[in-house]
């Protein structure tokens, strides 16, 4: 259907405004005002779209500041809209305004149409161009091949009815999910809600995370998505989201009912707030769905690609993301839109802490070298409202160069996968226990550098972003055949381990020896110094079946069959094991203290930490640099932390014993500290299915005991 027959002729008018601000559609008592950044441009239309498919273009009157803006008469929310924009077509000089293509609003609320077709025919009509990102324009119309904005009413977030939890640092424990895949197979969870907004509110899914302990889940990305095209070219869809086609509007496939996604979005959160579980975003601001100078025009490529993208003098994408382009994080356009949409998830939509997905690329203006007070990040850090948000950093970006772990600043928490590869090496009895002695009290030889604190260390064992926890012990390879790239997606550095066996198994042996694996790396993960982070489905033992890089899923796959966690075959007695450990480091503070530890006498005249071999011995400089020591033990004395009651819970003494032991059968010698004469009493042990220790005997400090195999254990002072 050409544009001609699509486009009705309108009695409506567009009326000044003074103001270019704020940016998107903006409902008000006469009609609807829109605002778009499009400084280039020589004329700029809003596009309003009949529930029918006819479209009916208004120029926006007014241009300040590179701003297109005005009022619309009688147009209210729920109108669907896009962009017309007219104007130079210079793709050297990064201008590629097409009055051809439909744009989505950058700042808009809500999106429909996120289902990109899959016809190859359908995918040239997204081109700004003919057959060279470089050559001529491409006159074919766009309109009903794309996504479009709605006009949404202004809903701020009842925060009297809903307080945020404000969970201090110290007491977070990160659980990431994809709410999709969370529950799409949840037997507890209407099948009408499974895998959506409303499934992760639904009291079995929120009892189950209040059981086990967690205070925060940090959610894959729900900012509304498309797939890209070189996805699409392989007849996949995206799954996980980091393909942002809006930075405001929140997915519309997580929505039980369509078009209720910012409703049901609330009372997701809302539900959550209530159990006292805060929501953090994954948040994708390094690059777009557009790709690359090659790829689709559906918003911000149309209207200022200049402002929006890194680009290089030849009018090329600078890819610091692997994903075909990078935002332009020093560009004023930029940041207010980043800031913006913070703002806006923070106060309107209850949002409590965002995960920023490849940093790095955010602070390197020109694509050069990182900077920690680049623009971007100094706009969010002295920001009233973000200041009072949980901000972490993925630190690094898809270049050797951006890989800036313990560089971000003070106000910035930060996921640490030296964490992930020291404790997956240690277990795996390829190193001794230099390294992992540092991740296990906050990494500060990572953050002590800027004064920071060690729970700005996000710990974690597995991510959505790699092997589940099951799949590290059972896997040495990936198998990512499934998702179409011959194997060459996903990373081959895992430093993971089959038991003799890659894959499933039957036999009794290696079974019982992966779970026990998989029970000291949890146990190292949630009783370590820092924030833990644990991936949803690890504390019931969900498996990839090896995938280590699940973001696909073939194109027109349903939720309930797109990567599906395996509720029905959930191991519920380590759903327990998981349980008993939150449920420790609640209890004993030394584990979750706000500082690093000292290693020397305090006030009290004992050290707060003091390492100690198998022998009992503590440990000298030599000792460190021998990499077949495979146990350790760590005396920690929190004395000074006190044993008041926390959320009714009361807290232990903190003086005890940390051991691990990732070696074969042994004896080990308890460590015999010279300040302590008392005994101890095991209250942890890993090696048994429930964490409960066998024998609960009260040992003297300087005895012996035997162990089989990788075990945690954990004693406390006896009297």
């Amino acid at each position: 259907m050409s544009s001609s027959t699509r486009v009705h002729t309108t009695d409506h008018a567009a009326e000044p405004d003074r103001s270019p601000f704020p940016l998107g559609a903006t409902p008000t008592s006469s009609g609807t005002r829109f605002a778009v950044h499009a400084p280039q441009c020589d004329r700029l239309q809003v596009c309003l779209i009949d529930e029918d498919g006819h479209e009916h273009r208004v120029d926006l009157p007014d241009r300040t500041f590179g701003i297109w803006h005005g009022t619309v008469p009688e147009i209210g929310p729920g109108r669907r809209y896009g962009y017309r924009a007219h104007g130079p077509w210079r793709p050297r000089d990064g201008l590629r305004t097409n009055p051809h293509k439909i744009l989505l609003d950058p700042w808009g609320r809500q999106v429909t149409g996120t289902d990109l077709h899959n016809d190859p025919a359908d995918a040239v009509r997204l081109l700004a161009y003919d057959d060279d990102p470089f050559g001529s324009i491409s006159t074919v119309d766009s309109l009903g091949y794309t996504p479009l904005s709605v006009v949404t009413p202004g809903l701020p977030f009842d925060a009297a009815q809903h307080r945020k939890p404000r969970t201090p640092w110290e007491n977070t424990v990160i659980y990431e999910l994809h709410v999709g895949s969370f529950t799409a197979a949840h037997p507890g969870v209407p099948t009408v809600l499974r895998g959506t907004y409303l499934g992760l509110a639904h009291p079995a899914v929120v009892g189950h995370l209040v059981h086990l302990g967690v205070t925060a889940v940090e959610l894959l990305p729900v900012h509304a998505f498309v797939t890209e095209p070189p996805v699409l070219s392989r007849g996949m869809r995206n799954h996980w989201g980091y393909s942002t086609a809006s930075f405001f509007a929140p997915h519309p496939g997580y929505a039980a009912t369509p078009g209720n996604e910012i409703a049901e979005f609330r009372t997701m959160v809302a539900a959550l707030h209530d159990a006292g579980i805060e929501v953090i975003l994954d948040v994708v601001f390094n690059h777009t769905c557009e790709w690359s100078v090659a790829g689709p025009s559906l918003s911000w490529r149309g209207l200022d690609a200049p402002g929006y993208y890194l680009l290089d003098d030849n009018g090329h994408d600078i890819d610091l993301t692997g994903c075909g382009n990078t935002v332009d994080s020093t560009s004023p356009i930029a940041v207010r839109m980043v800031c913006d949409s913070l703002r806006y998830w923070t106060t309107q939509m209850g949002v409590d802490g965002f995960r920023f997905d490849l940093a790095s690329a955010l602070g390197r203006p020109g694509g050069g070298a990182f900077d920690a007070r680049a623009a971007l990040f100094t706009a969010i850090t002295t920001d009233p409202v973000l200041t009072d948000c949980k901000l972490i950093a993925e630190p690094w970006d898809a270049t050797a160069q951006g890989y800036q772990l313990g560089r971000f600043g003070v106000q910035w928490s930060e996921w640490n996968d030296r964490y992930r590869d020291a404790t997956r090496r240690f277990w795996a009895r390829n190193s001794g226990v230099r390294e992992i002695a540092s991740r296990l009290t906050g990494s500060e030889d990572l953050y002590r550098r800027h004064e920071r604190q060690p729970w700005m260390s996000i710990n974690y064992v597995t991510a959505h972003d790699g092997f589940t926890v099951v799949d590290a012990v059972s896997f040495s390879h990936k198998h990512n055949e499934a998702n179409g790239e011959e194997g060459r997606d996903g990373s081959d550095h895992n430093e993971s381990v089959n038991h003799g066996v890659e894959g499933a198994t039957d036999d009794p042996a290696i079974i019982a020896a992966r779970a026990r694996h998989v029970r000291a790396l949890l146990a190292t993960l949630l009783l370590s110094t820092g924030t833990p982070m644990l991936l949803a489905g690890d504390e019931f033992g969900h498996s990839q079946g090896g995938n280590n890089n699940a973001y696909c899923v073939p194109a027109g796959t349903p939720v309930s069959e797109a990567w599906p966690l395996d509720w029905e075959h959930a191991d519920q007695q380590h759903i327990e094991f998981v349980r008993s450990l939150l449920e420790l480091r609640r209890r004993v503070p030394v584990l979750r203290q706000r500082r690093f530890f000292e290693g020397r006498a305090r006030t009290v005249g004992y050290p707060d930490l003091v390492w100690f071999g198998s022998d009992g011995i503590e440990l000298q400089d030599a000792d460190w640099h021998d990499d077949d020591r495979h146990t350790l033990q760590a005396w920690l004395d929190g004395s000074e932390l006190g044993t008041v009651t926390q959320a009714g819970i009361p807290l232990l003494d903190s003086s005890g014993l940390f051991v691990l032991h990732a070696g074969d059968a042994t004896a080990v010698t308890l460590a015999s500290p010279e300040w302590y004469h008392g005994d101890i009493r095991c209250v942890f042990d890993s090696s048994a299915r429930g964490g409960r220790p066998v024998d609960s005997a009260v040992y003297r400090v300087g005895s012996s005991f035997s162990l089989t195999g990788p075990t945690v254990l954990v004693f406390r002072t006896a009297n």
